[in-house]
């Protein structure tokens, strides 16, 4: 499982799809399926984005390839978290549904209404002298 970067992913989704699949090649895997999951808001920022694109691939690599496609990921700006998993077998509807993607009639869903930003004010920002409280030293003299 790979999470995109949204923006790239609107920009052109194909080329989103291909920057996994040549990371993938690069290091020696072969893709079964590699396909579009899902657009969802994350449980948490990440990279101070709240939404995310997800592919799911399903692919061999060998051993020696597996630590170099990690650290290309990781040093990647447009994947924001993957996960590799062991998988036994690429479960059946994964090719059909990878196949559809292919289709010349397939058409990426548009992002959903809670997606917009929302709008930042200057007064809403806490200063940074609010955030930051430091004791009076004369208080823990006091103290002791």
């Amino acid at each position: 499982m790979f999470l995109l970067d949204n923006q790239v992913v609107r920009e052109d989704w194909k080329s989103a799809k291909n920057l996994v699949q040549e990371a993938l090649n690069k290091h020696g895997a072969k893709v079964r399926t590699l396909r579009r999951w899902d657009e969802r808001k994350l449980a948490y920022p990440i990279a101070n984005r709240k939404r995310a694109t997800f592919f799911l691939g399903y692919f061999d690599i060998g051993v020696d390839g597996l630590p170099a496609l990690r650290r290309d990921l990781e040093l990647s700006e447009k994947v924001i978290r993957y996960l590799i998993q062991s998988c036994d077998a690429v479960p059946e509807t994964e090719n059909e549904l990878a196949a559809a993607e292919q289709s010349a009639d397939f058409v990426v869903p548009a992002p959903p209404a809670d997606d917009a930003p929302e709008p930042r004010r200057e007064d809403e920002r806490p200063s940074l002298e609010d955030s930051i409280e430091v004791p009076d030293l004369n208080d823990l003299e006091d103290m002791r």
